[in-house]
């Protein structure tokens, strides 16, 4: 059997710029930004720590598109599970150009409104820090953070 490929990204950073949102023809939305993802790293002339800027484009397709345009703004921190996707194209000087893109499966909105500036939208109702805005991301299921039920065995010899 041969092995499956896995194409998977799991990221957290900041918005570059504000969200843009275009419609195609077809009528379905894409929502295009640009996230900045630090790596820390040692100087090796100076020997202190220092974080160097990783810049990555995000595309993020329909409804979720629509939503990151509206709530979301530069300098808010974000979450992103998606794929990586590649593409070539040719420029108007007639040079091949190429990018590997992000394509977000899930957008979470992290941090506080207060956090970081919000463009145009008032968002009652959001919960401060809990990544769902109005509109947003789906509720988290508390159901998923309660502690699962311990069946008791009478075995409470535990080997650590």
């Amino acid at each position: 059997m041969a092995a499956t490929n896995i194409n998977r990204v799991v990221m957290t950073g900041n918005l570059t710029a504000d969200p843009e949102l275009r419609s195609l023809p077809s009528g379905m939305s894409v929502c295009s930004m640009r996230i900045a993802c630090n790596t820390r790293r040692k100087n090796a002339s100076t020997g202190e720590w220092e974080d160097k800027p990783n810049y990555f484009n995000v595309t993020v397709w329909g409804a979720q598109g629509e939503n990151v345009a509206r709530y979301l703004s530069k300098g808010r921190p974000v979450a992103i599970d998606g794929r990586l996707e590649w593409r070539e194209w040719e420029a108007q000087d007639g040079s091949k150009r190429q990018a590997t893109d992000i394509i977000a499966d899930s957008v979470q909105f992290l941090g506080s409104r207060e956090e970081a500036p919000v463009a145009g939208a008032s968002l009652a109702g959001d919960q401060a820090g809990s990544g769902a805005a109005t509109g947003g991301e789906a509720p988290i299921d508390e159901g998923d953070f309660q502690p699962a039920p311990v069946a008791a065995s009478g075995d409470d010899d535990i080997p650590f």
